[in-house]
């Protein structure tokens, strides 16, 4: 039965002491740490789902054997002694401000419990869901000027980016709609009522919540009630509301970006985060490539890079790049060797990732993998030291247990360790 119940590794040691020494044990006070800001104020977690192939990107092995590099070439950066793939014009511009960590590696080579990994920073148990950074975030940070503190662009990318076990107050909020359509709309941001009906629905909406929580101890009406409180703050708040509209952007802004999917998600988020939200979500991409992998990354990467570079050097001109971290990063990487239709498959083994701004050193990659990128060959880093790294910038201990169902304290991420040498 113990197979299904996560123990935390301070307790696990502890009820294993115990147990030689033939004593009963029980387990102690929930661990509690509290959660002050860190120097990353706010994150914007761009995922790329499928599979990011680190050799046609951020890790290029250009003296392998060609089944291994490919035929793509790699290009310096303005950091002397880094290379990246030659479809990466711009980022290679802004390498001082970033740093790419080669050495990722986790053991899921499935795309579901990969992301699930990636989101949650704990391996997929059939027993429970963990919550995902951003539900975690807004759990211990809560929102900031009536935007919601964990938003999803354009939606939700997974059933792995949710509250998990913690309650849906702390679901994102997803726009339900692409920044990048003509047609774009925020879904729910307008009740398209006039501001005498706006307060009388606002009161009507406190008497009812009064009388439910009186009656009824539920978190399903809680959360809703939470939900209903948030949304009435974001629809009241003129400001909170423009965070959302795109179009006050200046054309030449807009332009920066691209004009396209990468750059409108991307201008999107930095619009986010400038008005106050603390965890914003962006999916761009479909990089499960296991054909044509050249004609993937020339299709895939150029719009990306573009949004990529801008994102860094505007978040940097309006002095936001310290207090932000940005992330970029997918589920798992691609295999070293091309495989018989000119793509890369599944690999966990090792990845890439990209972290910068908001306190993580700028100008350095971390870890390295062999010549032909099949292993990690120094600083290898799993899931739980990099998710670790990012709350411990965000101002969260890692360490700190949240209550699970069934009274269960369980770390935010175990066995995790801060990568201090990317940390300013």
């Amino acid at each position: 039965m113990f197979n299904h119940i996560h123990i935390g590794r301070r307790a696990f040691l502890q009820t294993s002491l115990f147990a030689a020494a033939g004593t009963q044990f029980a387990f102690g006070e929930q661990k509690h740490y509290e959660s002050i800001e860190g120097q990353a104020k706010s994150m914007i977690f761009i995922y790329l789902p499928g599979g990011m192939a680190a050799q046609e990107t951020l890790d290029p092995k250009t003296v392998a054997p060609l089944e291994y590099r490919g035929s793509m070439k790699a290009i310096n950066t303005n950091v002397d002694g880094i290379q990246i793939n030659e479809r990466f014009t711009k980022t290679a511009k802004i390498m001082d401000k970033l740093t790419i960590i080669r050495s990722m590696t986790h053991g899921e080579a499935a795309h579901e419990r990969g992301t699930n990994s990636i989101f949650t920073g704990y391996k997929p148990s059939p027993a429970l869901q963990y919550p995902s950074m951003g539900s975690v975030v807004s759990h211990e940070f809560g929102s900031r000027d009536n935007l919601p503190a964990y938003i999803c662009v354009p939606e939700k990318p997974n059933e792995f980016a949710g509250t998990g076990y913690l309650s849906n107050a702390y679901a994102p909020f997803s726009l339900g709609s692409d920044p990048a359509s003509d047609k774009f709309k925020v879904r729910d941001l307008s009740f398209n009522v006039t501001d005498e009906q706006f307060i009388k629905r606002k009161r009507l909406l406190e008497i009812v919540n009064k009388n439910m929580n009186e009656k009824v101890n539920s978190d399903a009406v809680k959360a809703m009630n939470t939900f209903y409180e948030k949304a009435y703050d974001l629809v009241g708040d003129q400001k909170a509301q423009d965070a959302f509209d795109i179009e006050k952007e200046k054309p030449e802004v807009r332009d920066r970006y691209g004009r396209n999917t990468a750059g409108a998600r991307m201008l999107m988020s930095r619009r986010l985060v400038e008005a106050g939200a603390r965890f914003v979500s962006m999916t761009y991409g479909s990089w499960d490539m296991h054909q044509n992998i050249f004609g993937g990354i020339d299709s895939q990467v150029p719009p990306f890079d573009q949004a990529f570079a801008a994102l860094i050097q505007d978040l940097t001109e309006r002095g936001l790049l310290e207090s932000t971290l940005v992330c970029v990063v997918s589920e798992f990487g691609r295999t070293p060797k091309i495989n018989k239709d000119a793509g890369r498959d599944h690999y966990p083994k090792v990845f890439s990732s990209i972290l910068a701004g908001g306190g993580i050193k700028g100008g350095m990659t971390y870890g390295r993998t062999d010549a032909t990128g099949t292993e990690p060959e120094d600083n290898p880093v799993p899931i739980p030291h990099w998710a670790t790294t990012i709350y411990h910038q965000m101002g969260i201990n890692a360490d700190k247990e949240l209550m699970a169902p069934g009274d269960r304290p369980i770390e935010i991420v175990d066995f995790g360790e801060v990568i201090k040498d990317i940390i300013v």
